[in-house]
């Protein structure tokens, strides 16, 4: 992850680059580079003598013969002179300050270059053939090249009228000309840059109280490569709190700066790019970086030009046609002395940020092509023909959406789809330490949020971690005392009186009131704001002008006064923009404040604001005690319903906050903004009822989850408990669980603060989906089963080893593994947050690259205790497990290789690496076979003075008599081995060779396992009759008599 460097302010300047500017000629076509490196004249001087010059003649007179000669030669069309407003006679200005050439006295501004002299410098005469050195003189071309064939050869040719070399040799008039205008262009490009740099340089987070610099608080954010499944049309928090548990196509993560940056797989150039990401993830922070690195030379400097437009601008332009030359003019003045020309030979990037802010009409099926960049039009329709690359081909386009507006896009207009996912945990750390200088501070912080799995989960959007700073910072630097905030009510209840306590500090000096006092004015102010809110909740708008502020009863400077809540968010001044644009700073703050308007008006009886919300459902069901009015159980009942039959639920948070507000802790919270309410236990209990039943009869699972949240808000945790209990019971498998009912069940789970003792999908009685769907309950459990199948999400298993903190200690998988599944694996083990204890990879079927994969991850995991790789076909990969087994960090203690197909090479590797380990204690190699040559490296192994191994097991391991001899000979003197198992091993006629082993006093096994039915019971009658501390055992084996039973044997 980059971490971007803070800037001092007193350091920065922000009325001049303080980097080194950037070599615009680069981006200029060959050309253009050339002529640039040679001139002798510094570039901030052409910014001067450009102003001074004022604006150029151009002579009326036909044309001759050298004249249409030299028109021919110039790269630049001829149009363009008769299509400038420089020819239509204006005055000319003459300046006092004289400009680069002026200082030389040579040529006058307007004029020709090749009329500005009469006669060659050399001969006198009159110019013939033209052409001048890289300082401005004029020769005839025969003149200046005999001149320099006469002088010896000393490096570069120099100027005979002044000495100077000449880089590039010789120039015609027509190239001059070129060379002219092109650096015009850069100095163009050169101011614009700073304009761009002014502007994004300082940002406002949230409130408009104070600007800060954007490389001191930016975070780098992560941006995937690739989109969800599905195009996301449920509500944006409920997006959020699934965007990790939905599959990607390619969850390949990609830096902002890298977005136009083809991948090596790629063929084709990117030219269009679509970034998705919910409200207040970062999009406009991406752009605003971005643009902000260009300006400042830092990163995509092979483009000319970048030009931002948001869609909250193109929406004050109603009606009236534009070019998109005219409209670069207009949004961005220090582009007005480009021309058409030169917009098509620069490489230029166009941003449009916030489609989804758009009122603009984007229709794809109009087939109406504008191709010139002269050419006026509606600007939905330059807009279409820019993303189809109709106007101007050439352009990049980048456009930013929330995922409900993306599909505007046809996806054929489209080479790359990014998305926005927030921070990640360690980015969410960054950024609330970059927020603080107090780094006590931070960590309570951290602390807390990391303490409640909805909030850690919800700091993904940067605008939601603003949020919660806010009030976290407020609740522990001042006396105020109390629970901190658990559910998404409770945090943005503290965060409006938090903002209203700023504003008092800010506007009210000495009236200082409680922290947790509303006063009336702060009441009605309040509540103006959340019924502009709800009013255009209802109407899905979420920009409005200063005539609905004036609607609500709210005059600007009220809004303003409560910066936090309701920002100006768009101050430039231009002829165009006639009015000043406002918002909710988070889109989430708005539903808050217009579930606070509703639920007072239902508190205050106001039946026409209800009647408009629930409008048929208003004399429906009505079984309430007051016949007229509803109570508070059946009002959120139909509230709910209300919103359940919202196709792309954009009242789900609003119906979140509507139930959390109506609990009593809440209300007296707000400080009497809501009023009383009849929420006694039986009326709450109601509801929650209503709650349950809703859910069951729920189809969509989707849906149904929301409903979850709402139990969540009334902080009613009886649905988690029935789920967990389910989940525990032995008899869950004769309940089958349908697809639709598998995600709310994991959802629950995953959110949930209590983490399940062991998620056993292989016992779930349900469907391929249906366990994908509970798969992401890994994350919130200690064990995870998980049977072979292909609906294995492996982002989701990383994920839950990488997350801080990590829940899981046993992971068992049944699944073949690809080489690239293992990948995804190792990186969740190798994270210094993973804690797993034991990982079971049975028949896996791993590769040696898997294997490689899998021991590089667990070298420096200290964590890990069990590792067992049964029936996998390891055969000379022993050598990469000996890489493992030696590393000072593992502290494996179980080791299981049964039926591994072990060659010789990996048993000679294996028992190499377990002589120097102190740590396993339980090794099973049954089911290889060993023969001889393996029995003599166990052999070496047991006598190793290092070897702490307690259980040995080598079933079915071929062993002979003559193995078995070897065996028994190092266990005599080995004082660790507890549990030995030969069984189903040839040992024939071994026994005496075991009874050496049991009588010897070094031997301190306590369980000896052998064949069945190939050495009598008889043998073992004799070892309990000689040394009276063993007894048969039921497996055919022996073991240790207990103190209380020795006398019996």
């Amino acid at each position: 992850m980059e971490t971007m460097r803070d800037l001092d302010d007193e350091e920065e300047d922000t009325t001049s680059v303080s980097r080194k500017p950037p070599d615009l000629s680069k981006t200029l076509g060959a050309s253009a580079t050339r002529q640039r490196a040679e001139s002798p004249v510094p570039s901030c001087l052409s910014l001067k003598s450009d102003r001074s010059m004022g604006k150029p003649i151009y002579f009326s007179n036909e044309p001759g013969p050298s004249d249409t000669e030299q028109r021919a030669e110039s790269p630049v069309p001829s149009c363009l002179s008769l299509k400038s407003d420089w020819s239509m006679g204006k005055p000319v200005n003459f300046s006092n300050e004289p400009g680069p050439s002026d200082t030389r006295g040579k040529r006058k501004s307007g004029v020709p270059v090749e009329e500005q002299l009469s006669s060659c410098a050399l001969c006198q005469d009159v110019l013939k053939d033209p052409v001048s050195t890289s300082c401005g003189h004029w020769f005839c071309r025969q003149c200046i090249t005999s001149y320099w064939e006469q002088r010896p050869p000393s490096g570069d040719p120099s100027c005979p009228q002044c000495g100077k070399r000449s880089r590039t040799g010789l120039q015609t008039a027509s190239q001059t000309r070129t060379v002219k205008t092109e650096r015009g262009l850069l100095e163009v490009l050169d101011e614009h840059r700073l304009s761009l740099r002014r502007r994004c340089e300082r940002v406002t987070e949230g409130t408009d109280q104070s600007e800060t610099l954007l490389n001191r608080i930016f975070t780098e954010l992560y941006i995937t490569q690739g989109q969800s499944e599905e195009v996301n049309t449920q509500h944006e928090v409920r997006q959020l709190e699934t965007a990790s548990k939905k599959k990607p196509l390619h969850d390949t993560p990609i830096k902002c700066q890298d977005i136009f940056k083809a991948s090596p797989d790629q063929q084709t150039l990117i030219r269009a790019v679509l970034t998705n990401g919910v409200a207040g993830v970062g999009k406009t922070f991406s752009v605003q970086k971005f643009t902000l690195d260009w300006a400042e030379g830092l990163g995509n400097q092979d483009v000319s030009l970048v030009i931002p437009l948001s869609f909250r601008e193109l929406n004050l332009i109603k009606g009236e046609q534009y070019s998109l030359l005219r409209l670069l003019h207009v949004f961005h003045p220090t582009l007005q002395k480009v021309t058409a020309e030169q917009l098509a030979v620069c490489k230029v990037l166009l941003i449009f940020d916030g489609l989804d802010e758009s009122r603009l009409s984007l229709d794809f099926r109009n087939k109406k092509v504008v191709s010139d960049v002269s050419q006026k039009s509606s600007v939905n329709v330059l807009l279409t023909n820019l993303i189809r690359g109709k106007l101007l081909p050439s352009a990049l386009v980048w456009i930013t959406s929330r995922p409900a507006a993306a599909n505007q896009i046809p996806p054929e207009c489209v080479d790359r789809v990014t998305e926005v996912r927030g921070f990640t945990d360690a980015q969410k750390e960054e950024y609330f330490r970059r927020r603080s200088s107090d780094e006590d501070l931070s960590s309570r912080i951290i602390s807390q949020i990391k303490s409640s799995r909805s909030l850690h989960i919800m700091c993904m959007i940067p605008v939601f971690c603003w949020i919660t700073a806010a009030v976290l910072d407020h609740m522990l630097t001042t006396d105020q005392r109390g629970e901190l905030p658990q559910t998404l009510t409770d945090m943005y209840s503290h965060f409006l009186l938090v903002q209203t306590k700023r504003k008092k500090q800010k506007y009210e000096e000495g009236h200082e009131t409680s922290p947790q006092q509303l006063t009336e004015a702060d009441r009605e102010v309040l509540l103006k704001l959340g019924r502009l809110a709800y009013e255009h909740l209802e109407k899905r708008n979420i920009m409005f002008y200063q005539e609905d502020l004036q609607r609500c009863g709210l005059g600007v400077t009220e809004a303003l006064v409560h910066s936090g809540v309701c920002t100006e968010i768009f101050k430039r001044e231009s002829v165009i923009f006639q009015k000043t644009v406002y918002c909710f700073v988070h889109l989430s703050i708005q539903e808050f404040l217009a579930a606070v308007y509703l639920l007072h008006c239902y508190i205050n009886r106001d039946t026409e604001v209800l009647k408009d919300f629930l409008q048929g459902d208003w004399d429906d069901d009505n079984d309430s005690r007051d016949q007229d009015y509803p109570s508070l159980d059946v009002f959120l009942k139909r509230a709910m319903e209300k919103s359940l039959r919202s196709r792309n639920g954009h009242l789900d948070l609003f119906v979140r906050f509507l139930h959390g507000l109506s609990l009593e802790s809440n209300q007296s919270l707000l400080g009497g903004l809501l009023g009383r309410t009849d929420n006694r236990p039986e009326t709450i209990q109601r509801a929650i009822n209503n709650l349950k039943k809703m859910r069951s009869d729920e189809d969509s699972d989707e849906r149904s989850i929301n409903i979850l949240h709402c139990l969540t808000e009334m902080k009613d945790h009886s649905v988690h408990q029935e789920i967990t209990e389910f989940l525990k019971s032995e008899n869950k498998s004769e309940k089958r669980l349908s697809v639709k009912r598998c995600s709310a069940p994991a959802y629950r789970l995953e959110m949930s603060e209590e983490v399940l003792d062991e998620l056993d999908l292989e016992k779930s009685k349900t469907s391929e989906e249906g366990r994908r769907r509970l798969t992401p309950a890994v994350r919130n459990c200690r064990t995870a089963v998980i049977p072979d199948s292909g609906f294995l999400d492996w982002e989701v298993v990383a994920s839950a080893l990488k997350s801080d903190p990590s829940n899981l200690r046993e992971l068992e998988l049944g699944v073949d593994l690809q080489d690239s599944e293992v990948e995804q694996l190792s990186s969740g083990l190798k994270s210094p947050n993973c804690r797993l204890k034991t990982l079971r990879l049975e028949y896996c079927r791993l590769s040696e690259i898997s294997l490689s994969a899998l021991a590089s991850a667990l070298k420096s995991n200290i964590h890990l205790r069990v590792l067992d790789l049964s029936w996998n076909d390891l055969k000379d990969s022993g050598e990469l497990l000996r890489d493992l087994l030696e590393s000072p960090d593992c502290r494996l203690e179980t080791l299981s290789l049964r039926w591994c197909s072990l060659s010789e090479i990996s048993c000679s590797a294996l028992i190499s690496a377990l002589k120097s380990n102190i740590h396993l204690r339980d090794l099973d190699l049954s089911e290889n076979a060993l023969q001889g040559s393996g029995v003599e490296l166990l052999r070496d192994l047991l006598e190793s003075p290092d070897c702490r191994l307690e259980t040995l097991r080598l079933e079915y391991c071929s062993l002979s008599e003559i193995s078995c001899s070897a065996l028994i000979s190092a266990l005599k003197s080995n004082i660790h081995l507890r549990d030995l198992d030969l069984s189903e091993n040839a040992l024939q006629d071994s026994g005496e060779l075991l009874r050496d082993l049991l009588e010897s006093p070094d031997c301190r096994l306590e369980t000896l396992r052998s064949v069945r039915g190939r050495l009598s019971l008889c043998w073992f009658s004799r070892i309990v009759l000689n040394t009276g501390r063993w007894m048969c055992s039921s497996h055919w084996g022996i073991s240790p008599v207990p103190p209380s039973r020795r006398s019996l044997a």
